[in-house]
């Protein structure tokens, strides 16, 4: 990898999110019916930064490995269930959105029954393409990654607390406890299944660990911050803005970007980690 005062974070990225399209199309496009198939595939060309499965890319490099087989594996199936949860949240039931990155959500472009098996099939898939990593330990290691950041304790537990199964959401405990689940889980998973395929030790893990979790928090945070202007009225959804302000919710992205970054120190391969911590943060859209 490149030195770190000539890295450039798109020059690395780009690659890699062309070399992921082709197996994310190849994982769905034998779906019956074909019409069927088409829909699986349709969500997984709406564009996107890729964030999960780049994270997941990079945490094999700053583990001391390129990315191998496994690792793509864990980086396909990151993102097959991600896009899923995308197209559930659309759904009426959920969020009701008509619209995800410039085009028809799934339910306006087939309907809503079809949405419901494209998220199904998806989901589906992400294990299947990890049950066919190769070395069995890992495979498995790597199925109890995803279940534990994709299921009823991770991002699914997170939907169930964001659409009020305990209530509504008004301070700022509780939002911590949704965005620990809905979004800080996956992307802690994605770090740590990327650092397994990379045969990190477990003084790496807990770094990486570590970095997962404060680079989720802080996604969530500079979310918020990117949203203010949408979600400021008093029927709004509850945000950390909403709770703490604009200027203290940009500090404790700030910070947990500072505590990301520090994790990493002990490894010096993590110039793509510390460039994607750095990006959530600083994002303008």
């Amino acid at each position: 990898m490149a030195p770190a005062a000539t890295f450039s974070l798109s020059n690395w990225a780009e690659p890699l999110r062309q070399a992921l399209q082709p197996r994310l199309r190849a994982a769905v496009e034998d779906a019956v019916p074909r019409r069927f198939a088409e829909a699986c595939i349709y969500p997984l060309e709406t564009g996107g930064k890729r964030v999960r499965p780049l994270l997941c890319l990079a945490a094999t490099q700053a583990v001391g490995s390129e990315p191998n087989a496994a690792t793509w594996a864990a980086a396909v199936a990151i993102e097959l269930v991600h896009t899923y949860s995308l197209v559930h949240d659309d759904l009426p039931a959920m969020d009701d959105d008509d619209e995800r990155r410039g085009r028809p959500t799934v339910h306006k472009a087939y309907d809503d029954g079809v949405a419901v098996l494209v998220g199904d099939a998806l989901l589906t898939a992400a294990f299947e393409v990890l049950a066919r990593v190769e070395d069995p330990a890992l495979a498995i290691a790597l199925v109890r990654e995803l279940s534990d950041a994709a299921g009823h304790r991770g991002m699914i537990a997170g939907q169930a607390l964001d659409i009020g199964m305990e209530g509504a959401v008004r301070d700022l405990t509780g939002l911590q406890e949704v965005h620990r689940r809905k979004t800080g889980a996956l992307i802690r998973g994605a770090v740590r299944m990327g650092a397994l395929c990379g045969r990190a030790d477990a003084g790496q893990l807990a770094s990486l660990t570590t970095y997962g979790e404060a680079v989720g928090f802080a996604f969530q945070l500079a979310d918020d911050v990117l949203d203010a202007d949408e979600d400021q009225g008093d029927d709004g959804p509850p945000s950390y803005v909403r709770l703490l302000g604009i200027e203290e919710t940009r500090r404790r992205a700030e910070s947990e970007l500072d505590w990301a970054l520090a994790a990493l120190s002990p490894m010096p391969e993590a110039v793509a980690l510390r460039s994607l911590a750095t990006f959530t943060v600083r994002r303008d859209h």
